[in-house]
């Protein structure tokens, strides 16, 4: 329970239905970090939220505990964010959260409580299905939808977790709260990263490590300027480049954006808007939702980013990888996030961008080999 509004209706819904529910808030960072919060921080799990979960345990008649997590969230996630950002990918830390914290080291954790399962927030469903087991599926609310972030789950954690707001819109659950009597039920949603209070990623990571300057480059290789750390800047990026249209010989008022980030050579590439765009897209360390397993070429529609509509496309699997071949051009390749597959409103699996993919006499191939 993270003391906002989703996982505190959650608890309550599962209480109504007759559930013993157990509260429990994890504890992800030090006492003294919540100094650091500024006042317009919309993030979670600092000390008055957990006053705040807490306080929908106590409305509820359920037991509340705080579960502390500091040194596998440090080692799982805020490490792993780290380590992305300086092998040039762009991280999805509440991926990282949900396959290593919440559905791997707490869903340990309930069973050593004797719970029979463990309940979420999340806006998605899970579904029991006779011939291929639990299947997971998109939440009713598609503004809200999370299921993006969970296509990491395997059977035997999908057949322990409920997900008890899936069927329900935001609307209907802040509604479902003021009914209730919860005082969270108008609390604002998290926005940011829940471990980097003061809302700024890239002074988040310039205090962890030391980086290296280098060259920002246009397509040919010609050195057009400089940058601070390939850290600080992520494919599809325009802040903090300060290079002008001129020096691409570009007209003047369009736009510039970063194409590729190459750590280790160092360098950032930049091009214009439809420099950003590909029709196919490498994936690794797929995990199929099992039922769905290709053994060849299938039709599907996929997701490249968490906020993105899903596309049509076609699905090259390959072991624990594949490509992804999408009917439409994609903006914005981005390698480290998700590409997550769909058939209709069903997460057949996923798996991380490893950048963009080219065609060679029928074969597809790598493009950018210093992605991984």
């Amino acid at each position: 329970m993270s003391g906002g509004v989703d996982s505190s209706v959650a608890a309550y819904l599962l209480s109504s239905l007759g559930y013993e529910v157990i509260g429990v808030t994890l504890r992800l960072w030090s006492t003294e970090d919540d100094s650091q919060i500024s006042t317009n921080h919309q993030g979670c799990c600092s000390i008055d939220d957990i006053e705040d979960a807490r306080l929908v345990c106590q409305s509820i008649q359920a037991p509340h505990y705080v579960i502390d997590a500091r040194k596998e969230f440090q080692d799982h996630v805020i490490e792993y964010f780290t380590q992305e950002y300086q092998k040039g990918r762009t991280p999805h830390p509440c991926i990282a959260c949900n396959d290593r914290i919440k559905f791997d080291f707490l869903l340990n954790r309930s069973q050593m409580m004797n719970a029979d399962y463990i309940a979420t927030g999340h806006y998605a469903r899970i579904i029991r299905n006779e011939s291929q087991g639990y299947v997971l599926q998109e939440g009713i609310d598609r503004l809200k939808d999370q299921s993006y972030v969970l296509f990491g789950l395997n059977q035997l954690q999908l057949g322990k977790i409920l997900l008890p707001i899936g069927g329900y819109t935001k609307t209907e659950i802040r509604d479902l709260a003021l009914r209730a009597g919860l005082h969270i039920a108008n609390k604002q949603d998290s926005q940011e990263i829940c471990f980097i209070p003061s809302g700024d990623y890239r002074q988040f990571i310039k205090n962890k490590i030391n980086p290296i300057p280098g060259d920002i480059i246009d397509h040919l290789g010609n050195v057009i300027g400089q940058h601070p750390g390939v850290e600080f800047f992520t494919v599809g990026q325009r802040r903090g480049l300060q290079i002008t249209p001129s020096q691409l010989g570009f007209p003047e008022g369009e736009k510039v954006f970063v194409t590729n980030v190459d750590p280790i050579s160092r360098t950032i590439t930049v091009g214009s808007a439809a420099d950003l765009l590909g029709h196919s897209v490498l994936v690794d360390r797929v995990n199929y939702i099992e039922g769905f397993e290709p053994s060849g070429p299938v039709s599907i529609d996929a997701k490249i980013r968490y906020n993105g509509l899903k596309s049509p496309a076609v699905l090259y699997p390959n072991g624990e990888s594949a490509v992804l071949k999408f009917k439409y051009p994609q903006r914005a390749i981005t390698p480290g996030q998700a590409a997550v597959f769909y058939s209709g409103d069903y997460v057949l699996g996923g798996g991380y961008i490893g950048g963009s993919a080219i065609e060679t006499s029928g074969v597809i191939k790598g493009a950018n080999p210093n992605s991984r």
